[in-house]
């Protein structure tokens, strides 16, 4: 179990995990929803495509991680796992992503195609473009559309899709958690700048330089803010206040990397905490203002 655990870095769960969970108390919100057991599914639906988008990134880039000295310990690189093994476990976590959003209605089902196919092409686009990391931002940012959609079908059908109801409500959070996304990832990737050189790999960092690539994620988190800015939970104080306060933290944090001791970890702990932030600061809005989450 260790080892799975391991192997999926069950860890960065906690990236998408609270932008899930965003997008189920806004359609709650705002179709006036009982919580039910749908969250149960959602919540077995989201690690199990998390799972999957994480075991198929190793299984496609064994032979890139063990080129990279950072990444040759990797399970599949390292041969302490067997490329069956992680095949099998791809299943599972695809077998759990399905059974989940069909347990949740027929749309929810029928549309799981669309981030397993988002998870598969996004270790090939490393291959041919720094827009990459962009790619990724898509995958994360489906976190709160899939869960938002999961449960306004409950109520609308296909229609939740069709007449594009969750534009005005959750579009900005998935486009403010895919530009977010994007500007950890674009940092994360100054950790492979020589190996990716050398491999062929198109990274931003490989690409541009050191001031380009901090100047990029700069804006990129201004870019983020504004998204969370214009969404309908805006009228909460709380979450303006959560968003801008964590753009800060994340820009400080990029613009004293030279200081630090450990850049990443520290990216990686204030990149984690933004999502529960946002999502503490939206749950206070239901408490205190609770129509001011609710368009």
């Amino acid at each position: 179990m260790r080892s799975v655990l391991e192997f999926v870095k069950v860890e960065h769960t906690l990236f998408s995990l609270p932008f899930v969970l965003m997008g189920y108390v806004l359609a709650l919100a705002e179709f006036d929803l009982d919580p039910g057991i749908d969250l149960l599914w959602i919540l077995l639906a989201a690690v199990g495509a998390r799972g999957l988008a994480m075991a198929l990134n190793r299984i496609i880039d064994r032979d890139i991680d063990a080129a990279n000295p950072r990444t040759q310990g990797r399970h599949l690189a390292s041969g302490s796992m067997s490329l069956q093994t992680a095949w099998m476990l791809a299943a599972v976590f695809l077998a759990m992503l399905l059974v989940s959003a069909g347990l949740l209605n027929q749309v929810a089902l029928m549309m799981a195609w669309l981030p397993v196919l988002a998870f598969v092409a996004y270790p090939y686009m490393k291959r041919f473009t720094w827009l990459c990391h962009f790619w990724l931002g898509l995958c994360l940012g489906l976190a709160p559309a899939g869960a938002w959609v999961a449960m306004a079908a409950d109520v609308h059908g296909w229609a939740a899709i069709t007449d594009a109801l969750w534009a005005p409500t959750v579009l900005p959070i998935s486009l403010g958690v895919a530009f977010w996304i994007t500007a950890f990832d674009i940092n994360y990737a100054r950790m492979d700048v020589e190996s990716d050189r050398e491999q062929g790999i198109h990274s931003f960092p490989s690409r541009f330089d050191e001031r380009t690539t901090t100047r990029t994620t700069v804006q990129l988190s201004l870019v983020w803010f504004a998204c969370f800015a214009v969404s309908d939970p805006v009228e909460s104080i709380w979450f303006l206040a959560a968003a801008g306060v964590m753009a800060l933290a994340n820009v400080g944090v990029v613009l004293r990397m030279d200081r630090m001791a450990d850049f990443q970890t520290t990216l990686f702990r204030v990149s984690m905490l933004t999502g529960w932030a946002l999502l503490a600061a939206l749950m206070l809005s239901f408490m205190t203002e609770p129509t001011a989450v609710v368009a």
